[in-house]
């Protein structure tokens, strides 16, 4: 290959670019970005930066000399608007086509909205978004709404709690994470929230936001209102794949790639648009948090590089939210668990390591300050440890 274009300045981008120039690939590599920004580091948005703790200049992901270091052809704040899989061809949205000889997706995901744009009404994805919120923030409104309690938004609701803003939270399930964690371990992140002082409203969503000129207040869907000047919505996001549509490439919930991260010859996918069957599990995933995006990038760069012998990709997914005083980390997948149990810990501290288990495996690990059971466990689910051993385990 002489020229390869990595669609996607992301984490995963860049670390795709890393990873073929450590492999050895001294031709021409484009690097594509929507956002005038160079790759940046996403977790500290919704904490650190959101806080004020950090200033901007920490969330690069790579020194000045590191990045200029892999000698990229950068075309930033110029998105990809249509590819040609079969003729390797992408076209920007200046007009510049880049011909090339291998791609590699990375374009992500962008956050879900309600509702059409309004003042005072917010999405947490990018890093102007984050100085938006910031800024709102610092104008002591006089109550925040957060829409959603997945990761995101508690860490948003988390955040303005430390800068000590009222907040209520929404969340159509009955527990913040029921779907990922269950119901138990999603009441006990609902507690946590409730421990800080914020208003959380459970089994109801946002009907309507209220306002003309700048939000005043939302409608809920059992018919009640709450007056507000900052609304910050986290439902979730969205594949990046519209400007693949014509491609040639299957899309479905993201970019299909096979086991190997291959989604057509010349062309592989990565982080939060990628969709593969990961055999570990033995389960179709795509995987939105910032541990895949690194291994799976660095996976899907070797692949494009030196074929199929690389093999597949098949990981223990893993990731973390900060939120109050507890480091919340949650390793593998949860997805109809049939077994659950407390290892360490207990509930009543909000400080545990809990596991769960499918088919007589063991198949995810929960900790709540207990980074060091997270990691040994990780360990066992990556054995694909029987549940009993798993059980009988001591750390």
């Amino acid at each position: 290959m002489k020229s390869i274009a990595v669609v996607g300045a992301s984490l995963a981008g860049l670390r795709a670019a890393e990873t073929l120039r450590a492999e050895g690939f001294d031709g021409v590599l484009h690097l594509v970005g929507d956002e005038v920004h160079r790759p940046y580091d996403r977790p500290p948005l919704s904490k650190q930066v959101l806080s004020g703790d950090w200033d901007v200049e920490r969330v690069w992901l790579s020194a000045d000399e590191k990045f200029d270091a892999l000698n990229l052809t950068t075309h930033l704040g110029d998105a990809a608007v249509s590819f040609d899989a079969a003729a390797l061809a992408v076209t920007l949205a200046s007009g510049t086509v880049l011909d090339v000889d291998g791609v590699v997706i990375t374009t992500g995901a962008r956050t879900r909205t309600i509702g059409g744009p309004m003042p005072g009404v917010y999405t947490l994805r990018t890093l102007d978004d984050a100085q938006a919120i910031r800024a709102a923030f610092e104008k002591q409104p006089s109550r925040v709404v957060v829409i959603g309690a997945g990761f995101i938004g508690a860490e948003v609701a988390a955040s303005a709690r430390g800068l000590g803003l009222d907040v209520t939270m929404l969340e159509m399930a009955e527990a913040p994470f029921e779907r990922s964690l269950g119901a138990d371990m999603g009441a006990v992140l609902a507690d946590v929230h409730r421990d800080h002082g914020v208003d959380l409203r459970l089994g109801v969503g946002c009907e309507a936001i209220l306002g003309d000129e700048h939000v005043t207040g939302i409608r809920l869907t059992d018919g009640s209102e709450i007056e507000t000047e900052l609304v910050v919505v986290g439902i979730g996001v969205i594949p990046n794949v519209e400007w693949l549509d014509g491609s040639g490439l299957t899309i479905d919930n993201g970019v299909v790639c096979d086991t190997t991260s291959l989604a057509a010859p010349g062309v592989v996918a990565a982080g939060d648009v990628a969709q593969w069957h990961n055999g570990h599990f033995d389960e179709t995933m795509r995987v939105e948090h910032w541990d895949n995006a690194i291994t799976q990038a660095a996976h899907a760069a070797k692949r494009l590089l030196h074929g199929a012998s690389v093999g597949p990709y098949e990981p223990v997914p893993w990731f973390w939210s900060d939120q109050y005083d507890r480091k919340i980390q949650l390793a593998g997948r949860t997805t109809d668990f049939d077994a659950f149990q407390i290892v360490d810990g207990d509930i009543e501290s909000r400080k545990f390591a809990a596991i769960y288990g499918r088919n007589g495996v063991i198949v995810a690990v929960l900790g709540f300050n207990r980074p060091r059971h997270v990691m040994r466990y990780r360990g066992l689910i990556d054995m694909k440890t029987s549940w009993a051993d798993a059980l009988a385990a001591e750390f």
